[in-house]
Formats: structure tokens, sequence, C-alpha cells
């Protein structure tokens, strides 16, 4: 249920867009919205434990520009060059971001069998790349490259969080991070656009409060539930299923087109993840 709630987020951000919102003015309401979810999340979750230090503030701040900030806005401005099924298979290739980032900065080495995985899973987006910017031109390029920065940022986030969540707990570090980046968008909406930006349709409002709830702190709690019950493992494994819902819901709800590129795209993104995790697990064991 957490993967197929993450997934809805580029659907509702794609239909939002229909009525001529930007990517700041539609990332400041969602975060608006999310902002008492968050901040309530990081205060219930700090009851009873020692106060934040200073060297805790900044890696909170940094956590939460790189992880949410960053990795959000950068997502919804490239969803406005390209369809959903192609985020999210971009989106999808996180954990690779996340090794190539531990060989840069810690020089963990890379098994040939998650290489493998690797290159299975970037043929998948390079065939749906393919196919997208033939009918988009450029501008599929530039949303592509956005949403690539965006997977960049939040492997950072994943890379950089290890020390604070052992340290904080991970519902504490999620809700204080989240609510830095909330503030951030908040802000960036008032230096970037005049308060005349706020008048939006009515369904943009309602598009937002339920990409704030359903789409963004309801998924967080449900994959963090599961992770407690059945493991990392097991729920990354669960979480293909993300994908593949994206592309119903852009095909039933959007009328994109689902074709063989898409579906053959598709099959080798998960395909390339589901061997390299598995090696990876196999390693660590």
């Amino acid at each position: 249920m957490g993967a197929i709630a993450f997934s809805g987020k580029a659907i509702i951000v794609k239909l939002a867009y229909r009525y001529g919102v930007d990517a700041v003015t539609l990332i400041m309401y969602r975060m608006l919205f999310a902002l008492p979810i968050f901040a309530l999340m990081a205060w219930w979750s700090s009851r009873g434990m020692p106060a934040l230090t200073r060297k805790d503030w900044l890696g909170i701040l940094g956590l939460g520009v790189t992880g949410y900030y960053l990795a959000s806005y950068l997502d919804f401005a490239g969803l406005s060059y390209i369809s959903a099924s192609l985020e999210r298979l971009i989106l999808y290739l996180n954990p690779t971001l996340v090794l190539l980032l531990g060989l840069v900065l810690y020089q963990r080495k890379i098994t040939r069998q998650q290489a493998l995985g690797m290159l299975i899973s970037y043929a998948g987006v390079l065939l749906v790349f393919g196919h997208e910017i033939q009918l988009e031109g450029g501008d599929a390029a530039l949303g592509a490259l956005l949403v690539f920065l965006s997977a960049v940022s939040y492997a950072i986030y994943l890379s950089f969080s290890g020390e604070l969540v052992q340290r904080l707990g991970s519902l504490r570090l999620v809700g204080l991070a989240t609510t830095v980046a909330c503030l951030l968008c908040i802000v960036q909406f008032v230096l970037l656009r005049p308060w005349s930006a706020m008048i939006v349709a009515p369904e943009v409002i309602w598009l937002s409060l339920l990409n704030a709830t359903l789409c963004t702190a309801v998924p967080v709690l449900l994959v963090m539930m599961a992770i407690e019950r059945v493991g990392a493992g097991v729920t990354a494994q669960t979480g293909m299923v993300g994908p593949m819902s994206t592309i119903l819901m852009g095909v039933v709800i959007l009328g994109e087109p689902f074709t063989a590129w898409v579906a053959a795209g598709t099959v080798l993104v998960i395909a390339g993840i589901f061997v390299f995790t598995r090696t990876g697990r196999s390693a660590a064991g």
C-alpha cells in the first residue's frame, strides 16, 4: 500500500499541471499541507528524547535540503516535461545511485552481479527514454535530466543519513528533515512568486491536499511500519509494485499510451533492480 501510494504522486502532479500551475507553486501547496503532519511527527517522536546538538541540526538541515527539498522540487519540475511512467522508472534507479556514491565516497566495491543488474536497469530506462524523446524532443531530455538529478539528490540523502538515523531514530529524523523541506519550499515560493500566484484553480488545492496526505505522509508511515514487521529486504522487493502501479494509473487516469517500448523498459528496470538487490543482500549475508 505504501509503494502504491508513493507511486500516485506523479499522477496527481500531472493532473494538477493541466490547470496551468507551475512547479514552484504546486510544490509549495503540497508542502504547506504536509507541514502540520510532519511537524506533529517530529514533535511526537522527540518526546522524552535527548535535546538535539548543533551537529544534529546541521545534519538535519543538510538532509532536509537534499533528501526532500531538492529531490521533490527537481522531480516536480521534471514531471512537467515527461510522462509519469518514465519518471517512476528513473526514480527506481535510486539503489544503483546509492551504490555508485558508495564507490565514490567510501571506495566500496561493486560486484560483477551488481554491475550486471545496473546495466539491465539503465538499459530499460534508456529504452523508454529513447522512445519518449522521439515523441517529445528536447523537452523529454530536460525532464529526464531533472528527474535523474532528483534521484541523485535523494541518493545523497540516503548515503549520509545512516549515522543520524541510528542516533535520532527514523521517525524523528524523517519528521524533522521533512519539516525543514516544507519550510524551504514555502520560502522558495515567497521569494520567487508574487502573492497573486497563490490564486489557483480549486482542483489544484484538492489535488495538493491529496498529494500531501495520501501520497506523502501516509506512505512514509506505511513503509516504516512495513520495515518494522518484515524487514528492509522484503519491503524493498514488495516496493517493486511501484513502477507497475504508476504505469497502470498513468494509462487509466492520464491516458498515457502503454506501448511495447514502455512494457519492455519496465521489465528490464524491474529485473535489473531485482538482480541488483538480490546480489547485494547475498553479499551482505
